[in-house]
């Protein structure tokens, strides 16, 4: 009895999961870098989907510091997603490590 009430609770989880996983990707996370001179938006599929550079930031004698702005913007906003999309797992699965959530 106990075996078939853990395979319910199991498929109960399965399907939260996946439903979280669609949620997490419709939604989207920004991040700024340089006070706001770039700014990349991350979906939490963990794919950017917008990347917005002010153009008074585009020297063309200093494309190092706006390569910079970028991979800090890119960088930033994939982090919030994922540290989100781990908060929001913690939920579903009860804070138990199950390996590649």
């Amino acid at each position: 009895m106990n075996m078939m009430k853990l395979m319910k609770q199991a498929q109960a989880m399965q399907a939260n999961m996946q439903k979280l996983q669609e949620d997490l990707a419709q939604r989207e996370y920004s991040f700024s870098a340089g006070g706001g001179a770039v700014t990349a938006v991350a979906g939490g599929d963990m794919t950017i989907k917008n990347i917005t550079v002010s153009p008074e930031v585009i020297d063309p004698s200093d494309a190092d510091m706006l390569q910079d702005l970028i991979l800090s913007a890119v960088n930033g906003a994939l982090s919030t997603a994922r540290e989100s999309a781990a908060a929001e797992m913690g939920k579903v699965t009860g804070g138990m490590n199950i390996p590649g959530l």
